[in-house]
């Protein structure tokens, strides 16, 4: 085996066929070792998630944009079938729920514009006190994006999974823009009582799983279970779904979290597994720390 610097890892790239999968970061230093090689540094870790995945969620950008310098080194180390899917800013979705929202959204879509080949569908995730009485703002807002980009919106609001769920599925299908996914049921059947663990609970809505897609680009959030294995019936389920999407001609996004992530990268690689099960999917790559030498062994004095 040879060393994953030599290059073999950039050429295996691209693999994957018909779909693009991900985590929502690209760069845990607890993946130095597990996912990057033993000697991978911060400034590698872009280079090397991306020897390995198509596409990541960009949610730094819902707190600031990026400086040229930073959107020109991530352009350099990614290849050109990478897709960033970044979060719309909060200026835009929570601070002015998308109302005189003009100047901070052509900040953002000039962003898009610089990144060019590498962005995938921009998700605007919306703050669960956006209700139904919004969606006419969603509406002219959604209108006023250009068309050279894909979108997907996430809304949070209980109603939007009861009464007016149609009312949704009708503004986003009228724009072509897809409906986040969200699925939790690994996350809220975990009582390990980790920190971390409630920590996510808190913060990820515990909302009722829906198989919609109203675009192109079905776009899904699959929080799991912190233990790998209890998601493997679920992760088996979404695989016939989005097998089916792929089949109808659309092109899927699927994002695996766990609390920490850690773990998030083995359920990607379960998810493919049980994928390629039912349509080509394409082969996933090896891991860089798969393809480095293994350390030498200390010789024995006896």
């Amino acid at each position: 085996m040879v060393g994953w610097e030599d290059g073999r890892g950039r050429e295996s790239m691209n693999t994957l066929k018909g779909y693009y999968l991900g985590c929502p970061i690209w760069g845990n230093k607890d993946w130095v070792g597990e996912l990057f090689t033993r000697d991978a540094k911060p400034k590698d870790f872009l280079a090397q998630y991306t020897s390995v995945f198509n596409t990541v969620e960009g949610n730094t950008t819902f707190y600031g944009l990026p400086s040229e310098a930073t959107i020109a080194r991530w352009r350099q180390d990614t290849p050109e079938g990478f897709r960033f899917a970044f979060k719309f800013s909060q200026a835009i979705s929570h601070d002015k729920r998308l109302s005189n929202a003009e100047p901070e959204t052509v900040l953002f879509l000039e962003m898009l514009d610089t990144l060019s080949k590498r962005t995938g569908p921009a998700f605007l995730q919306l703050p669960a006190s956006f209700g139904p009485s919004d969606l006419p703002t969603l509406d002219g807002y959604l209108a006023a994006l250009p068309e050279t980009h894909a979108y997907a919106v996430e809304v949070r609001h209980d109603i939007f999974y009861t009464q007016a769920e149609a009312a949704l599925d009708i503004v986003l299908r009228k724009h072509s823009v897809d409906r986040v996914v969200f699925d939790t049921r690994g996350l809220h059947a975990a009582h390990t009582g980790a920190p971390r663990e409630r920590e996510a609970q808190r913060k990820k809505p515990n909302v009722p799983v829906r198989y919609t897609a109203t675009g192109q680009h079905p776009f899904v959030r699959f929080i799991g279970h912190p233990e790998v294995a209890e998601n493997l019936p679920l992760l088996a389920e979404w695989a016939q779904v989005v097998a089916g999407w792929m089949r109808e001609g659309r092109t899927p996004y699927f994002f695996l979290h766990a609390p920490n992530d850690f773990y998030a990268p083995h359920l990607a690689r379960h998810f493919h597994a049980l994928l390629s099960e039912h349509i080509d999917a394409g082969q996933l790559p090896p891991w860089p720390i798969e393809q480095q030498d293994p350390e030498p062994e200390q010789m024995s004095l006896f």
